[in-house]
Formats: C-alpha cells, structure tokens, sequence
C-alpha cells in the first residue's frame, strides 16, 4: 500500500536545502505521492517544474489568501491561462482567512469567487483554505454551485463537516489531529464516515506532537494516519471494507498505479479523492490488524460515499 500526502507545499523555500532527501524519506516511510498547491502566481513555475521532474507530485494552480499583498487582478486571467495548459488536478490553495489580522476581507472574497468560477470552467476540484471563515466558505460554494474538492486542514463544527459533505467536500485532516486538546476535531474523525477522509501534512507547517517548532515534512505522514486509525479503532473501523478494497483495486490502478502518464483535470475527481483515502487509509488500518467484514455504513446525518463518487 501506499500514502498519498494530499497537501504538501514542497516546493517552497523551506525545501530547498534539502528537498532530495526530504522527498527520499517520504517515499522510505510509504508517501510515494503528493498534491503540491500554489500559494502565488511568483511560484508557479517552479511548481511546475518541481512537479514534472519529480515522480509522484502532483500541482494544483492558485492564489492563497495569505499572500494577498502578492495578487494582482491580473493574476486571476493569468491563472486560467496556467489551468488550461499545464492540466494540474486541482484549483488552489484557495480560500478566506478571517484570522490573520489586515487581509482586506472583500478582496479575498473576490479572489476566491473568481476561482471557484474558474474551477467550475475547467471542471476542476479545488483546495480550499478556510479559517474562521466555514460559513462563508459553505454558503460561496453553494452560490457558485457545481464544486467538489476537500477543505484541507479542517478545524470547523461537526455540522458544517456535514453540510460541506453535502456538497461533495471531503475533509483534510493533518497535524492537529495528533494533539489531545484537539479534542473536537478528534470526535469529528471518529464519528464521520471513512470514505471522506484525506490525510495531509501541510508541510512545512502544522508539526506534530513530538514534533513541536520542528519543520514539518510528507514521511511524517504516517503519525498523522496512525492517529487517525486509533480514533476509528475506537468505533470499531479498522480496515477498508471488502467492497472498498475491491473499489481501490479499480480506482487506483488508473489514477495513481505506474506508469504515470500526465494526469488530465479529470484526474483529480471524487474518484481519484477516493483512491487517496483508501490508499492513506487502509495500509495504517491495516497495520492495526483489526477487520470488518461488511461495508461500514454511513453515519447518522451524511450522505452515501456513493452519492458524491458517482
């Protein structure tokens, strides 16, 4: 089995001393992929060039929140024109922020209406930022409609993960996850339904527990699903089910299995979402040795998995 680190920003600078050794112990430790989203139309390039030399990376184009003093109007035209040639399989990092103290909140509002606007065009997943902001996030997708994608680094209420589920949004759960206070989002991750789970690391932010003022990177990936395993162990999940396994094995062996062809948007759709959290999921709930012997049923207030992968 493989992990697959669905929100890695690895080609940013913190990297670049040693990025070849950073990327050879997350292939050592299993994380053999990784989704790198954009931050800044400044970065893209070397994006794109880190992505096709390296194996198993893959970009998504977008224009993050934070660096909002680094958008210009322009950029929003220029990021179409990256989407329509470089074929990344997501839009993103994009989102609001409502933390981080002077980001002009209508401007970041225009900026992430336009992108969702342009995944929609090019048929597109995005990944979303979201903090202090999972309303407004929940109530933009729903006027822009037609969206699927994941909210990576999820911090919000078990009533707005239903209600982005909903919509087709998947959950990124990462280095907070590892912590005991985090309590909260701990109890989401053990009452929500296996199939809309996507591990990341967010790297080089968010460390773990242990790993507190350290730089965080992909191999680390493995605490954080094994962190996630203990939490379903509690309830009983502990393996993909048969009918899951049988799913990975069609998924995957198009989206993910070498050889690698040069992934098309479509790659990047609640399918190839789905071969990312059987994959990240089941080699360390297996490692838990612990079965269920039928499909695990959704819980109480979510729609099917198979509602959102059709």
């Amino acid at each position: 089995m493989e992990l697959v680190d669905s929100h890695a920003h690895i080609d940013v600078a913190e990297f670049d001393a040693d990025r070849d050794a950073v990327l050879a112990r997350a292939r050592s430790a299993g994380v053999t992929r990784q989704i790198v989203p954009a931050i800044a139309l400044g970065g893209f390039a070397k994006l794109r060039d880190l992505c096709r030399a390296e194996n198993g990376l893959r970009p998504a184009y977008g224009l993050h929140p934070m660096y909002l003093a680094e958008h210009r109007d322009g950029h929003l035209e220029e990021l179409g024109a990256w989407i329509e040639q470089e074929h990344p399989v997501a839009v993103g990092e994009c989102g609001l922020d409502f933390h981080v103290d002077g980001l002009d909140a209508e401007v970041q509002r225009r900026y992430f209406r336009r992108q969702l606007q342009i995944a929609a065009e090019f048929d597109l997943p995005v990944v979303l930022h979201a903090r202090r902001a999972v309303d407004e996030v929940i109530a933009t997708l729903r006027a822009v409609g037609g969206l699927r994608g994941v909210v990576h680094s999820f911090s919000g209420s078990p009533e707005q993960a239903r209600q982005l589920w909903k919509l087709g949004f998947c959950a990124g759960i990462g280095g907070p996850v590892t912590y005991e206070r985090a309590r909260r989002l701990r109890e989401i991750v053990a009452s929500m339904p296996l199939e809309y789970l996507l591990l990341e690391t967010d790297s080089p932010d968010q460390p773990l527990h242990g790993h507190q003022g350290a730089r965080n990177e992909p191999s680390l990936l493995t605490e954080v699903c094994a962190c996630v395993a203990a939490r379903l162990a509690l309830r009983g999940v502990s393996s993909a089910s048969a009918s899951s396994r049988e799913t990975y094995r069609r998924s995957s062996a198009s989206a993910l299995s070498p050889p690698l062809a040069p992934i098309l948007p479509s790659a990047f759709d609640a399918r190839f979402a789905n071969s990312i959290r059987l994959l990240a999921n089941s080699r360390c709930l297996e490692q838990k040795t612990i079965t269920y012997r039928t499909a695990p049923r959704p819980a109480p207030g979510f729609p099917a998995p198979s509602q959102l992968l059709e």
